[in-house]
């Protein structure tokens, strides 16, 4: 359990800029920063990060929150994790007692899984460095591939002893459930036995770390003298709940700040390439390792920057896998260049043999964009006129998954030039692939929506059934809900009713006061805040908020709101109840952003005013729903004339006070039974 008033002095020190920049590239917009939004597919920057209120939103998905908030979102963390992982950032001392063995055992799986992998990470590293074996066979594998000590250590390289049950046994000895060996990939178990079997034994083994730096899957590799014939020179750690590997990049946690800095990565395929270009000098690099670029993998990458170039080898694969990535770049919004490198270099050889000068160097001579590489690619020595049109076809409709349509005009010109044809030919060619695009678009959403639909009818026991085409939407009618239907937190916070507007102007004003020296029945004088007149107005009638965390958060402002220096909004923002500092954070976070030169505070009288108009329309509202339930209580009286007369003096003395308060706000309220 951590206290308060540690809570209060992590938050206190956490910058939420440094934090979000872990994760997101941000830029300076007037006093507040902005990106693209890690938690949904964006393309044009909406989420903004606020230093003076230490908070992040994005006004698209409505996700947000302080910086404890943010990391448990973004990386699954409960709050206590969050709270020690900012603490350890900022040299924070939590004095905690130290886990048991049964409540080690009690810790949720997803954080097992990668408390196994750091451990085991951590095994493969003290084998390298410290085990005969290890110094033997994996360090000097990396000796004669010229790897340095500190590059060793930065990608936290390691060997796995060739003996099949070393880490397993090691692993079990040292306490750690054998299942999680299972899940994480780190083991397997042997099919007539099963005993666990190491999956990386003898390899030189490459940890893969998120992009928050904790341990999400290995790579191990065959060493020289055991890669002839062997079909798997790579074997990687296979899916499991911590990992998917059309989500993660290789060295993207070491790569991360130099791509924000430098706004640009490049794209390599594998391990070893990403080692060499760092220890050359060149940092802004990230390996999908030989899988299919992924939208997750994209999504990734844009958040730091939107410029990628491909660098790969100038063989076949190389290319192909060039031609691969390039038009799900062009889709995300990527500006894509592509470069390959000599016959018979890669990555990995050419960083050996240049420095990062002449490495970036040859880089901005070479590199092109993907139209120069497709056309030389498609057409160079190609004279058959039906395979000159298919390959003029693939480079339109590259340019025909591009989102901005200046970008395709540019493009369209640049083709005209290049290829000998007329903008309207290449133009007329580019709107039948967008129709087509979108055609095909439209039968995957309607296909995926399909599959949900049969899913959701098997769960509730429904025989499943397909639609007929002729009652499928109509092609306006996407099968993926707009983006107002998807931002419930948001949508929630906007249907407002008058408690949550108590609690807006609560977070705005509690600590104000509003009543000055108010006489008492035994002649004392008192002053009354924003909160503390809400909560007395309320106490009167014995009125409750529609919700409990509203309740608790009026006590709790009443209760501050005359303490020195409160501030109801710096207050729940960093309040250590999560569901509170949420609301709080959501509430605020959703006015529309406005800067401290254009606020007007309204004076002590607007205030009041305000205050008590709202208190009229909370009890309006308070009325109007007893006067349902009253209502509703009267038609189940029938045949009992008692009930029903008592029911009916009721309904008229709420009607008597629904008058009294209609006409204190001004308007007239219909009387209906």
């Amino acid at each position: 359990m951590i206290d308060r008033y540690t809570i209060e002095r992590i938050k206190d020190a956490a910058d939420i800029v440094d934090v979000v920049s872990e994760y997101v590239s941000l830029k300076k917009v007037g006093v507040n920063y902005r990106g693209l939004c890690p938690f949904h597919n964006d393309h044009t920057p909406s989420f903004y990060v606020s230093p003076s209120r230490r908070t992040c939103h994005c006004f698209v998905c409505g996700e947000g929150g302080d910086s404890v908030g943010f990391l448990m979102k973004h990386e699954q963390m409960t709050y206590p994790d969050a709270l020690r992982w900012l603490a350890k950032r900022y040299n924070i001392e939590i004095k905690e007692e130290e886990l048991s063995e049964e409540k080690k055992r009690e810790m949720s799986e997803h954080e097992a899984l990668f408390i196994v992998n750091q451990w085991a990470a951590d095994y493969f590293s003290h084998i390298l460095e410290d085990d005969i074996d290890g110094r033997a066979i994996g360090m000097q594998y990396f000796r004669q591939r010229g790897i340095r000590d500190d590059i060793i250590q930065k990608f936290k390289l390691g060997f796995c002893l060739s003996d099949r049950t070393a880490l397993s046994r090691e692993a079990v000895k040292k306490g750690y459930n054998a299942e999680y060996l299972v899940k994480t990939g780190l083991c397997y178990r042997k099919d007539n036995t099963g005993d666990l079997i190491d999956r990386f034994a003898g390899r030189v083994m490459f940890p893969w770390l998120g992009v928050s730096g904790k341990v999400v899957a290995f790579g191990g590799r065959v060493l020289d003298s055991r890669t002839k014939g062997v079909a798997q020179k790579y074997v990687n750690s296979p899916d499991s709940e911590i990992y998917h590997k059309d989500h993660e990049l290789y060295g993207i946690f070491q790569a991360k700040k130099a791509i924000a800095k430098e706004n640009l990565v490049y794209m390599v395929e594998g391990y070893t390439d990403v080692i060499s270009m760092h220890q050359c000098g060149i940092e802004n690099v990230v390996a999908n390792s030989g899988t299919a670029l992924s939208e997750h993998q994209i999504h990734l990458l844009h958040r730091f920057t939107p410029n990628i170039v491909l660098l790969y080898d100038g063989d076949a694969a190389g290319i192909k896998a060039a031609l691969r990535g390039t038009d799900m770049l062009l889709k995300e919004g990527m500006n894509v260049k592509v470069m390959l490198l000599p016959d018979g270099d890669d990555p990995d050889s050419f960083a050996r043999k240049h420095t990062a000068d002449e490495f970036r160097a040859y880089i901005e001579q070479n590199q092109t964009d993907f139209i120069a590489f497709k056309t030389r690619v498609l057409l160079d020595g190609v004279t058959d006129p039906h395979k000159r049109a298919e390959a003029i076809t693939s480079i339109i409709k590259s340019i025909s998954v591009i989102g901005d349509p200046i970008v395709r005009a540019a493009y369209i010109q640049d083709c005209s030039v290049r290829l000998g044809f007329t903008e309207q030919t290449l133009t007329a060619k580019l709107n039948e692939e967008i129709r087509n695009y979108r055609d095909e678009q439209r039968k995957a959403e309607e296909r995926e929506a399909r599959i949900q639909d049969r899913q959701m009818q098997a769960e509730d026991g429904v025989p499943p059934t397909m639609p007929p085409d002729e009652i499928l939407p109509p092609p306006d009618m996407q099968a993926v809900p707009p983006p107002q239907q998807q931002q419930t937190t948001v949508q929630t916070i906007r249907k407002e009713d008058t408690s949550l507007l108590i609690v807006k102007i609560l977070l705005e004003c509690g600590e104000r006061i509003i009543y000055k020296d108010l006489e008492t029945e035994d002649g004392k004088k008192v002053s009354l805040t924003v909160a503390q007149y809400i909560a007395y107005d309320l106490q009167q009638d014995n009125m409750h908020l529609s919700l409990p965390v509203y309740e608790k958060m009026l006590q709790e402002a009443s209760q501050h709101s005359s303490d020195n220096d409160f501030n109801a909004e710096r207050y729940f923002i960093t309040h250590p109840d999560y569901e509170i500092s949420s609301l709080a954070i959501q509430i605020t976070s959703s006015e529309p952003l406005v800067s401290e030169s254009m606020k007007r505070e309204q004076s002590t009288d607007e205030l009041r005013e305000r205050v008590l108009h709202l208190m009229l329309d909370f009890r309006n509202e308070y009325i109007n729903t007893q006067m349902k339930e009253l209502t509703a209580k009267l038609r189940s009286t029938a045949g009992n004339a008692e009930a029903a007369k008592q029911v009916m003096e009721e309904i008229r003395n709420i009607q008597e006070i629904r008058k009294a308060i209609a006409n204190k706000i001004g308007s007239s309220v219909t009387m209906r039974l």
